[in-house]
């Protein structure tokens, strides 16, 4: 078969002839339709999981069984299928309670053995981790499911609890991010996204957030995210001119230091005035004049009281209320610097969010996501942080005080599906719409090595078939 192989790691990856998988015990042998190409698939070619080389990368796959391995009793050859990114044991306690995506023993395609970026792959514990596709569903939409959407469904419904006319912010609008966007909104919420791209935010508001933030990109790295962006550093950035540096955020012109930002009102006193224009979903209009960077005291990971985002502190338990409205534009405004991303969250939401996703994964990411949750909110991780440069620093300071809870979310088992399959069966899901583009083998080949600098506005997709 033909495969995308990576013999060394944070190197290029090649395309091939490779050795035709055999279906093991109690599994099967899927000939992939589609798979996708995904951030953590990068994370594996950068060498921050540990792989086995020569590997072959891809988690997120749908395609046809081709092979049926023994102990098999539901699958036969011929059957649509696709597969959670963490398959279960099945034997287990967690795979017996339907929790596989926290098994143990558990199998992960493309990264505890060779990938869907082939041809043909082999999949353990059928029984346990295959989900039938229906006939109405494709492939491409199918293997769209298994890590990104499927993640940001689990995150939003299992572990966050979002409910009707809850505010989520999600930061980082790719896929996992667009995904939870759609999710939210067909569950009522309301949704503020963050992005360093346009086309992404653009992505976000056609899907339906009632509000997106354009965060600064002049010193970040990353996909959708980085570190340090604006012009401060650490978590939650500096922010302003001449701004101060501070553990979760420094303070602005002429402001505080120290860790946690400053004092008494969770941040330093805020750099330069101005307006931003936050583009709404509904009319393609400004939704609001959010004050620029530093207006006011922008919140920090301290425990004083909640300032608001237009200058001084908010008259309620959280944050102020949305400013005027803005001049109808269809253009966002100047992009905000990543201090000032909570304090615009704050002031959009009446106090914060009730629930966050941090969909990047990077200590500036997550600290932005925690500090827009208003008391006592939700915030789930999805994005993997490595601890590349030491483990990431979370504004704990801002967790303890505000009660605010930290969730972890590692995709969600197969036994889990049927609901969400429900919700796309009866057209209030289409993850088929976040899908921005199909490529074959030798362009996900050159892809991967780069996709942390890729700016994405959707998922990309591979067909292992094409020629």
């Amino acid at each position: 078969m033909r495969a995308v192989v990576m013999d060394r790691i944070g190197k290029p990856v090649v395309v091939r002839e490779v050795a035709d998988p055999v279906a093991p015990a109690g599994g099967v042998v899927v000939r992939v339709h589609a798979t996708g190409l995904c951030r953590s698939d990068w994370h594996a070619w950068a060498g921050h999981d540990d792989v086995a080389l020569p590997h072959v990368p891809g988690h997120e796959l749908a395609g046809v069984v081709v092979e049926v391995g023994a102990g098999v009793e539901r699958w036969a050859v011929g059957d649509r299928v696709t597969v959670p990114f963490v398959c279960g044991c099945g034997r287990c306690a967690y795979c017996r309670s339907g929790n596989a995506q926290v098994c143990p023993e558990q199998e992960q395609p493309g990264f505890t053995h060779w990938g869907s970026f082939a041809e043909l792959v082999a999949l353990h514990a059928a029984d346990t981790n295959l989900v039938a596709v229906p006939d109405g569903v494709s492939f491409t939409a199918a293997a769209s499911l298994g890590c990104r959407f499927a993640t940001a469904f689990r995150a939003l419904t299992g572990r966050a609890r979002l409910e009707a006319g809850e505010w989520l912010t999600v930061v980082g609008a790719g896929g996992v991010g667009l995904s939870a966007v759609m999710i939210a909104k067909a569950l009522g919420a309301r949704v503020v996204a963050v992005d360093r791209h346009q086309r992404a935010l653009d992505a976000a508001l056609a899907l339906g957030a009632d509000a997106v933030l354009l965060a600064e990109t002049d010193a970040g790295t990353g996909a959708d995210g980085g570190t340090g962006t604006g012009t401060g550093t650490g978590t939650g950035g500096g922010a302003g001119t001449g701004g101060g540096a501070g553990t979760d955020g420094g303070a602005g012109t002429g402001g505080g230091a120290g860790t946690d930002g400053g004092t008494g009102t969770d941040g330093g006193t805020g750099g330069g005035a101005g307006t931003v224009p936050v583009a709404g979903a509904e009319t393609g209009t400004a939704l609001s004049a959010v004050p620029g960077a530093g207006a006011g005291p922008a919140p920090g990971a301290g425990t004083g009281t909640a300032p608001g985002a237009g200058g001084g502190p908010a008259s309620g338990p959280d944050a102020g209320a949305v400013p005027g409205t803005a001049a109808a534009t269809a253009a966002l405004a100047r992009p905000v610097p990543s201090a000032g991303i909570p304090a615009r969250v704050h002031a959009l939401t009446g106090g914060g969010s009730h629930v966050a996703v941090d969909a990047v994964g990077s200590e500036q990411t997550c600290a932005d996501a925690v500090l827009s949750l208003r008391r006592r909110g939700r915030h789930v991780q999805v994005g993997l942080l490595p601890p590349v440069g030491g483990h990431p620093r979370v504004p704990m300071a801002r967790v303890i005080a505000w009660e605010l809870d930290l969730l972890g979310s590692h995709g969600m088992a197969a036994a889990d599906y049927p609901a969400m399959l429900a919700l796309i069966a009866d057209g209030a899901l289409d993850p088929e719409r976040l899908v921005e583009r199909v490529v074959g083998l030798e362009e996900a080949a050159a892809l991967l090595p780069v996709f942390d600098r890729a700016s994405p506005a959707g998922m990309t997709m591979i067909d292992p078939l094409r020629g």
